[in-house]
């Protein structure tokens, strides 16, 4: 079928909540907290995406994710390219993305060690609707506070570098040799290419828009996948109603009509350009 609602998975986390974000039931009081949202196939394939939510009330650990070819060469399908529209922040709420200032492996394997990693790295204050792509190889670390959308290569290999004392594995040496130890540039935002539709990502492993309301036409190659997320808004997708909080996938031609506040990612592998 054109479009299909994905289901959600639930994922505890040690640094998740207890108050997730509208359109998500809240966990039990005294159940443990969950930090992600999945969305996936009811058939279990794991297609080149995955699209998540994050809720965060800790900071995330210190880590990092290798490329295509350094995944390939552990015998892993792929790297993990990954992106994040920040939904809600607390006042104080932070993102570090890599180093304030370029270091050599060394330095930062020592500072992984004794803890120091966290002060190496660029701590950027966020905000509801910042948008931060992070490619394959950068530091990174989700403070806490924050609620938001994640568009990632479908990987959940993630090498952590500095868990705050958590009782959790690291993978030191892993990430050291993935890890890019210049500071984090963001890229240039495509920008807009059309009345309510804006280029967020434009590849190599996949490309993401913005979509603001109204009624369009989705056309993808024969055989190809797109990713609807909903952020605000309802409509269908032939037929298929959504809502904010949802998320569906979506093959070939299909009609969209969306309400005029709707506010929509939409999400394709790199080599399918529309």
């Amino acid at each position: 079928m054109p479009a299909q609602l994905l289901a959600i998975h639930r994922v505890e986390k040690p640094w998740g909540r207890h108050q997730l974000w509208p359109g998500f039931d809240d966990p039990a009081p005294d159940g443990e907290p969950v930090g992600e949202v999945w969305f996936q196939s009811p058939d279990d394939s794991a297609p080149d995406l995955l699209i998540k939510y994050l809720f965060t009330s800790e900071k995330l650990s210190v880590q990092v994710h290798p490329d295509d070819a350094a995944a390939h060469a552990r015998g892993l399908p792929r790297g993990k390219d990954e992106c994040w529209l920040v939904l809600d922040a607390e006042p104080d709420s932070t993102i570090a993305i890599g180093p304030r200032e370029a270091v050599d492996t060394a330095k930062l394997r020592a500072a992984a060690q004794d803890g120091s990693i966290v002060d190496l790295l660029d701590w950027k204050p966020v905000r509801a609707g910042d948008f931060f792509y992070a490619p394959s190889g950068t530091v990174h670390a989700i403070g806490a506070g924050i609620t938001l959308i994640e568009v990632q290569q479908n990987s959940d290999t993630t090498y952590r570098l500095y868990d705050y004392g958590r009782p959790r594995e690291l993978h030191l040496e892993d990430g050291i040799d993935v890890a890019v130890v210049e500071p984090w540039v963001p890229q240039p935002s495509p920008g807009i290419v059309e009345h309510g539709r804006t280029l967020l990502v434009e590849g190599p492993k996949f490309v993401l828009e913005r979509w603001i309301g109204g009624d369009r036409m989705i056309r993808l190659p024969h055989g190809e996948t797109g990713w609807l997320v909903p952020v605000r808004g309802t409509g269908e997708v032939d037929g298929v109603a959504w809502q904010a909080g949802d998320c569906l996938s979506v093959s070939g031609s299909a009609v969209l009509t969306a309400s005029p506040d709707a506010d929509l990612l939409f999400a394709y592998p790199g080599d399918t350009r529309m």
